[in-house]
């Protein structure tokens, strides 16, 4: 299927059916984010920014939330 197909489809759903493939799209969206920073996390491709985290808190450079 085409994303023009797909967009057609999405564009004449029902309001409920509508709601139901909003709900499935965001979590399928959330689990690939998920996915992509786990990827990332086990390629090594955080570590530097975790070490800077680290060395700015430990300089007493951050803040509470």
């Amino acid at each position: 299927m085409s994303l023009q197909e797909l967009t057609a489809a999405v564009a004449v759903l029902p309001p409920t059916e509508l709601e139901a493939f909003t709900q499935w799209f965001e979590e399928y969206l959330a689990d690939a984010w998920d996915r992509r920073i786990e990827d990332d996390v086990a390629a090594g491709r955080l570590d530097e920014v975790g070490r800077e985290v680290d060395a700015e808190f430990v300089a007493g450079r951050c803040e509470r939330l």
